[in-house]
């Protein structure tokens, strides 16, 4: 059997399609015991977190592994096996070990050095402990993994490469100011109480916001983290709680908005965000001066988005605005009202007009270039009077709006002030996977969003300190040391039956002589069996010792079956020690 392992992360797949193909908690369990219960797996145990899922097994063959472990991945996720493929990964034997290792200690993290995963694979392990999807080696595996992790942040300083994501999400929130200062005197809202919530709320308390406000659809569970919050005495922070339908009133009063729950959905809509908003700042949107909520909901697009207009209105030489409204369309060659989904455009350039004749288009564009279409009608190519030239000219800018969908503005844009957007209000901070809060409120005013997606963008620069070379040459040991620790253990039943094979042996040759020589007194028969023994001891010591430390090496697990065809061992006996050790080691292990 040998160790494998199929998954995707925020490193091979977009975030839309990880939000796709999160699992819940009855997915994975229902994952689980369909793995095993496949022909290929033997083990199993799934590590599912905000930004990677993947799937470990013990598997016989490596094809067959691969193709079922892909195809469970893709029935439990929802996401179609051929859209999945080609964001999957496949890690195999010590790559595997690897890569579980390398994961453990936060070098695969989105924040480089962040400890959050070790409790994720502890979690993974006892959830699998508890199936009995776990065997000898996913229990070894993780259980090291885990020993792995822990070194690696007390022998080196791999912390100080990266944060945890609530304390990295804080961060892009403060926007280059001190978590500290910008989080002092705040109120927060913390919608969840899972592990991830409630880390969130303690980092909060202790960044020195003066009010927590935890939101939970179980509302005792709630109560209990906010206890917690108000039992530390270091942070004095006030904290309650509240149900989930209280959460849009707690916007209308919160600074700062922290989710992540288990939701399959949506918990906090853009038009629950923009009324919250709306009712904390007054009911004005600083950007159009329209309500906040209305103004959300008519889209940066819309027909009647001020600000695009007064962004494209024409201007003179000083930069000042012209006159609105018509006056800006007035001769335009188009009627661009009648052609379907360009209303909502400036036909300063800016129409969605891939499609029209080419004609229309270079009409269009001369008249965009405040030219005159009368006046270029002059002999030469481009003008109406050379058909060649003409169609060469239409050609290209017919093949310019099929690759950028519009028609090109042939002049230099003059300066246009941007329309200055307002200090935010409401600070939104997203962990959840699939995400908790609608993406479209990156476009409100006086919201400011980041979310799993924008981390990773913010993460993907980072530099990577010295500590994590250090931590990669512990993690490349440990794989070494549990590749020999696993190829010495391949070998121990077999060394285990060649002895009791031996003791056998030592019996029967015993009961013999005492057939033989019934006249020995116990003491006397007593030496006899201690010197047989030490026989057959010593000629099986050197042997036996050797033999397990060239298993250890790579390449060394052929010497179990040559030691089964030297003495002839029953693969029966073999397979029974096996069993016998594995049953005893699962007794004291225990859970996670």
């Amino acid at each position: 059997m040998s160790l494998l392992v199929v998954g995707l992360s925020h490193r091979s797949s977009p975030v839309s399609v990880l939000e796709r193909a999160a699992l819940s908690a009855d997915a994975q369990v229902k994952l689980l015991q369909d793995t095993v219960a496949a022909e290929p797996a033997a083990e199993a145990a799934v590590l599912a977190t905000c930004n990677r899922i993947e799937l470990y097994a013990d598997v016989d063959k490596f094809h067959a592994g691969v193709a079922e472990l892909s195809t469970l991945l893709a029935q439990h996720s929802g996401v179609g096996l051929d859209e999945l493929t080609p964001y999957l990964y496949v890690h195999y034997e010590d790559r595997a070990v690897h890569h579980l290792f390398a994961v453990a200690c936060g070098l695969d993290s989105m924040v480089v050095g962040e400890g959050q995963i070790l409790g994720q694979i502890k979690d993974s392990l006892a959830r699998a402990q508890e199936l009995h999807t776990a065997g000898r080696l996913l229990n070894d595996l993780f259980q090291q993994a885990l020993r792995v992790g822990k070194r690696a942040h007390s022998e080196t300083g791999i912390d100080r490469a990266g944060q945890s994501l609530v304390s990295f999400g804080l961060e892009q929130l403060a926007a280059g100011e001190a978590v500290q200062s910008w989080a002092r005197g705040k109120k927060a809202l913390v919608i969840g109480a899972g592990s991830m919530s409630s880390l969130a709320a303690a980092t909060l308390a202790r960044a020195g916001v003066a009010e927590v406000v935890v939101a939970n659809r179980t509302v005792e569970r709630a109560e209990r983290l906010a206890q917690i919050l108000a039992a530390a005495g270091n942070t004095g922070v006030v904290a309650r709680a509240v149900a989930m339908d209280a959460v849009p009133a707690e916007l209308t009063r919160a600074d700062v908005a922290v989710s992540c729950t288990g939701a399959t959905g949506l918990v906090l809509t853009a038009e629950t965000i923009a009324a919250g908003v709306e009712g904390r700042t007054g009911g004005t949107d600083g950007r159009t001066g329209a309500p906040a909520a209305e103004a959300f909901r008519t889209t940066p697009a819309g027909p009647h988005d001020g600000a695009r207009d007064r962004a494209l209105a024409p201007r003179d030489a000083a930069g000042h605005a012209g006159p609105a409204g018509d006056e800006r369309e007035e001769n335009c060659p188009l009627d661009l009202s009648a052609v379907p989904g360009a209303a909502a455009f400036s036909v300063l350039g800016e129409a969605a007009v891939a499609g029209m004749a080419a004609a229309e288009l270079e009409q269009h564009a001369v008249w965009a270039d405040k030219g005159d279409v009368a006046v270029r009608a002059q002999p030469g190519p481009g003008t109406g009077t050379d058909p060649a030239g003409d169609a060469d000219a239409i050609a290209a800018l017919a093949a310019t709006v099929a690759l950028a969908g519009r028609v090109p503005e042939r002049r230099r844009p003059e300066p246009v002030a941007a329309a200055p957007r307002p200090a935010p209000a409401l600070f939104l901070l997203d962990l959840a996977m699939p995400r908790d809060i609608d993406a479209a409120v990156h476009r409100l005013a006086g919201v400011r969003l980041v979310d799993i997606e924008s981390l990773a963008e913010a993460s993907a620069d980072a530099p990577m300190a010295a500590d994590v070379d250090q931590v990669r040459r512990i993690v490349s040991d440990e794989v070494a040391a549990f590749g020999a620790a696993q190829r010495a253990a391949h070998i121990t039943p077999t060394v285990v039956a060649l002895r009791t094979m031996a003791a056998d042996v030592v019996a029967g040759e015993i009961a013999r002589l005492d057939g033989r020589l019934p006249g020995l007194d116990e003491r006397q028969r007593g030496e006899i069996r201690q010197a047989v023994h030490r026989v057959v001891d010593k000629l099986l010591h050197a042997p036996t010792v050797r033999v397990k430390q060239l298993a250890a090496e790579p390449g060394g697990t052929g010497y179990a079956d040559a030691l089964r065809t030297l003495f002839d061992l029953d693969p029966e006996t073999v397979a029974s020690v096996s069993r016998a050790e594995d049953s005893t080691d699962e007794k004291d292990r225990g859970p996670a």
